[in-house]
């Protein structure tokens, strides 16, 4: 079973308050890739008194050790999620923001093929689709 994100702050040495662990909790549960104003909101609905600076830090040190992932997503605004999470791409609507996650077999497979092709062996990937929904009937 993977480490939480308390306990891989742990293993690393991190110094984890207790607002930390309230906004690495919250980043544990988030479904979704939330930005900073977003875990501050859920955080707060937890501890009252955590700001939206400590939030900001905790996310940059979390990001720093790599234990969260930063998306730019064409928004404005970075959103986060857990690093350790299996493999996925994203397709983002644009209409709506809302990052939908994929795994595709055939955009994997194709992926090494052209890393081979050219030369290399791949390592890693990120791949982010953009998009907007089709009219109906198109």
């Amino acid at each position: 079973m993977p480490l939480t994100i308390i306990e891989r702050c742990e293993a690393q040495g991190l110094r984890l308050t207790g607002q930390r662990r309230v906004i690495a909790r919250v980043l544990e549960e988030a479904e979704d890739h939330p930005d900073v104003e977003a875990l501050h909101a859920r955080a707060a609905a937890l501890d009252p008194n955590i700001s939206i600076a400590t939030v900001y830090r905790t996310v940059k040190l979390f990001e720093e050790a790599g234990i969260l992932e930063r998306h730019d997503f064409r928004q404005g605004r970075a959103r986060y999620e857990d690093a350790e999470r299996d493999h996925h791409d994203h397709l983002i609507d644009l209409s709506t923001g809302e990052v939908i996650e994929f795994v595709d077999p055939e955009i994997e497979a194709l992926q090494e093929r052209i890393a081979e092709r050219l030369g290399y062996r791949l390592v890693g990937h990120r791949l982010e689709l953009y998009a907007l929904p089709r009219k109906a009937g198109r």
